[in-house]
């Protein structure tokens, strides 16, 4: 977190006016630019709807993404950076 409140580019934030959780990409005006954790479309998010996530909720947002790209039969394999790619 900055100084006055706003969470810092790369902090995982939970965004209450969306309901979604993502990273902080950079700031446009009044606004920042979050971005899904696995990557993805950005969105603007008010900075008071925002809050950092705890290292157990970050770990739970990680372990749903992974599960959601298993159900969509992307495999280890298929992920970038994963040590298990061929």
């Amino acid at each position: 977190m900055t100084d006055d409140g706003v969470p810092r580019v790369g902090t995982a934030v939970h965004d209450a006016g969306s309901g979604r959780v993502g990273l902080v990409m950079g700031h446009e005006g009044p606004c920042l630019q979050l971005r899904p954790l696995a990557g993805g479309r950005e969105w603007e998010a008010d900075p008071a709807d925002l809050r950092p996530l705890d290292p157990a909720e970050l770990l739970s947002a990680r372990v749903a993404e992974a599960n959601a790209r298993s159900r969509t039969g992307l495999g280890a394999r298929d992920i970038r950076g994963s040590p298990f790619r061929m």
